[in-house]
């Protein structure tokens, strides 16, 4: 068993592990990757009794994570394109499977083969002689990365609560975004190389930033910990009182931004580790308070009408 580990932020941690068999991947950046095209059965052309210079030939697929790594055998999505474009810009299509390994019946000449494993992806150029039998292997330089996020001291986070957002590397602000809105414990197929991972805890401003590398032939496993709380605030009449109904409510930072809004009787979120000041209007009134969130300690807060 292999062993490497992801570059994380002061807050993650990453474990990596080998598994063959679990392995992903970006689309390739040309024009194979735009195409959205429906299912399609494999072209198996008729009975051939013409030139046999036009004979037929065939050519069996096959696809590794890495040079060193073993044959994939289920999970593959093999794409036959013609290699000019037509009329609407885009490669014909000319064959499709699913599974592991492949093989097509096709007419003599060249085509386009695209091997794609998750988001992952390869292209290859080929060139069919007439009745020749032909062995491609195609190495997808691929990998698979899950993700996992824990509350200070080990407390798990809720999965319903629990998003990331995997970018390229590069890029700055402007990064692309390779895949969105991945559950945690998830793998995810990756080419490899370094990606920019942002896990979101709830939907206000509970967020940690890592640089992964994912490795091929190699499953990245990568931790990281939030330093937030859940909050519940009610604006009561007195301690321990029932909650007021019709309730605006308000959550500033220290610096005075509005960071969340939101009407009712209870107000629910979750917030990163901070100070912050809640504002509660309830008919024509205003009532404030300060409070702080202390990392994993989930807590309501109680606005006094008297306060």
């Amino acid at each position: 068993m292999k062993f490497a580990t992801a570059t994380l932020s002061a807050f993650a941690i990453a474990i990596v592990l080998l598994c063959p068999g679990a392995a992903s991947a970006q689309q390739s950046s040309n024009s194979v990757e735009e195409l959205r095209l429906p299912g399609l059965s494999e072209y198996a052309p008729e009975d051939f009794d013409g030139d046999l210079a036009q004979a037929p030939g065939r050519i069996s697929l096959a696809a590794q994570l890495a040079a060193d790594a073993p044959e994939v055998t289920r999970g593959m999505i093999w794409r036959v394109f013609g290699p000019e474009p037509g009329p609407d810009g885009k490669l014909p299509l000319i064959a499709t499977a699913e599974g592991g390994s492949s093989a097509f019946e096709l007419i003599p000449g060249s085509y386009l083969v695209h091997a794609a494993f998750g988001r992952a992806g390869a292209t290859k150029r080929i060139t069919l002689q007439p009745g020749e039998l032909r062995q491609e292997s195609m190495v997808l330089d691929a990998g698979g990365l899950k993700l996992d996020a824990l509350l200070s001291g080990g407390v798990r986070i809720p999965a319903g609560k629990l998003r990331f957002s995997i970018y390229e590397a590069d890029g700055g602000e402007e990064r692309r975004l390779v895949v969105p809105g991945v559950s945690p414990k998830t793998v995810v197929r990756l080419n490899a190389g370094t990606y920019h991972v942002i896990s979101k805890y709830g939907t206000v401003n509970a967020i940690i930033r890592s640089d992964i590398r994912v490795e091929a032939g190699k499953l990245t496993e990568a931790t990281v910990e939030h330093r937030a709380a859940q909050l519940t605030m009610k604006l009561v009449r007195e301690a321990g009182g029932e909650a007021i109904a019709d309730t605006q409510w308000s959550v500033l930072t220290q610096s005075g931004d509005i960071i969340r809004e939101s009407v009712g009787a209870f107000a629910s979120m979750v917030l990163a580790e901070g100070t912050y000041t809640i504002n509660a209007k309830n008919r024509d009134r205003n009532y404030q308070r300060d409070f702080t969130v202390i990392a994993g300690r989930n807590q309501d807060v109680e606005v006094l009408t008297g306060e």
